[in-house]
């Protein structure tokens, strides 16, 4: 026998623990097998996966990260060409990968109440060659830059399970309406209800899905909706809500649906503080436009309306104040009765659901519909430091999808490591 202490010394060690962590909760999981057939491809997937998770970086950046781990040992000598064959082979599983997670986790084992999670995010595009990068509305509030979209599909505890990438001018409606023809099929589940954001479940994608689809879904007013529902019949009466805050009513302008209105005070006094601080700020710009015309500076009615314009819109604001314009003068105060009917729906939110109450009550219809809570989350996994989807660097559609996808499947990976590691990581 040797004494290891006398005898030798360490001259160098690779890392490894992070790896190992990864590769075994994948076993459990049994995800290699769900990627695919033994393979050099699949073999590249688990490594290009670990590095996602470990050190997200570009391709050529995450071959000399693996030298530097036990996976330059394990995948021996890897060139870029490999990691792309790799990607257009993933690309091709998807189909077969998405429904086999839809089926084991949306599937009524484990989804007792058929519940699924859709949201929808950006990322901006380096690069001028992508067929998909588009200019449209950035999330990541990347002004000038051409972004992608994709939608997320999840469990109601924030599991990612599909994603669909689409071109980054598409609408949200568009792209709820493109996962839905799609959502029953890929769960196997005929009674799946969808928890979508008000900006997808629009009125005009109701009808849509009352032509095309028997699908169940849960959404929310957007407030202007709920201001004409204000109009019509008046805001609802703080007695109506009951010790939860809710108060379920309809309207003939939504047969056959539910509408179970909410109101947090909390969310009410933060609002109304938000508002008077918003005002007061304006009347600050207001009133240095004010000077400028009547010290002669600033002429002509045109003109004074297009600054008094930029000023009241940059807080949008504009709606809560009157404006007198003249060639040499302009006088504004507040609108008194617009305040106090945005005051009167402060803390007041409507959700929305054809869902009838034998299967949803109103509380569970709420707290369903704040489990979106849960796709952010992913969403903010995937843009951060955590697993750096974004910026997008691949040129091709192909290569665009299955990097999107490839992210998707370390955050699924992410997510159960998160939840076995929580009473370590002392997670709340």
């Amino acid at each position: 026998m040797v004494d290891a202490d006398a005898r030798m010394q360490v001259l160098r060690t690779l890392p490894h623990g992070h790896i190992d962590a990864i590769t075994t909760m994948a076993r459990g999981l049994r995800f290699e097998s769900l990627l695919g057939p033994t393979c050099r491809n699949r073999d590249l997937i688990m490594g290009l996966l670990a590095a996602r998770i470990c050190k997200p970086t570009s391709k050529l950046a995450t071959l000399n990260w693996f030298t530097n781990t036990t996976l330059g040992v394990d995948l021996g000598p890897v060139s870029t060409d490999e990691l792309y064959a790799a990607m257009d082979w993933l690309a091709g599983q998807q189909p077969r990968i998405e429904k086999q997670l839809a089926r084991t986790h949306l599937g009524p084992e484990h989804n007792p109440g058929g519940l699924a999670l859709f949201d929808l995010s950006s990322s901006w595009v380096t690069g001028t060659h992508n067929p998909l990068a588009k200019f449209g509305y950035s999330r990541d509030r990347k002004r000038g830059c051409e972004q992608i979209e994709y939608g997320m599909l999840a469990t109601r505890a924030g599991l990612p399970i599909a994603v669909r990438v689409f071109p980054g001018n598409t609408a949200d409606p568009t792209a709820f309406i493109h996962i839905a023809e799609e959502i029953q099929e890929l769960s196997g589940v005929p009674d799946l209800a969808m928890v979508a954001g008000p900006g997808m479940i629009t009125n005009a994608r109701v009808e849509d899905l009352k032509k095309d689809t028997d699908l169940a879904w849960v959404t929310a007013l957007r407030n202007t909706d709920i201001q004409q529902l204000a109009e019509d019949d008046g805001p609802p009466q703080m007695s109506l809500f009951d010790e939860q805050s809710l108060a379920e009513i309809t309207h003939p302008k939504y047969p056959g649906e539910r509408l179970i209105a909410c109101r947090n005070p909390a969310l009410a006094a933060k609002r109304a503080h938000k508002r008077t601080a918003l005002l007061e700020s304006t009347e600050v710009m207001l009133e240095a436009v004010k000077k400028s015309a009547d010290a002669g500076r600033l002429k002509g009615a045109g003109q004074i309306g297009v600054k008094v314009g930029k000023v009241a819109g940059k807080y949008n604001m504009a709606k809560h104040f009157d404006f007198t314009f003249t060639d040499t003068t302009f006088t504004y105060e507040r609108n008194q009765e617009s305040i106090r009917r945005e005051a009167d729906l402060d803390g007041i939110y409507v959700i929305r659901t054809n869902l009838p109450d034998t299967a949803m009550d109103a509380p569970e219809a709420v707290l369903t519909y704040k489990s979106l809570a849960n796709v952010e989350k992913i969403f903010k996994t995937l843009k951060t430091r955590n697993l750096g989807i974004r910026p997008i660097g691949p040129y091709t559609e192909n290569r665009t999808r299955a990097h999107v996808f490839r992210c998707m499947l370390a955050a699924h990976l992410t997510w159960h490591l998160r939840t076995a590691l929580a009473p370590l990581t002392f997670t709340d």
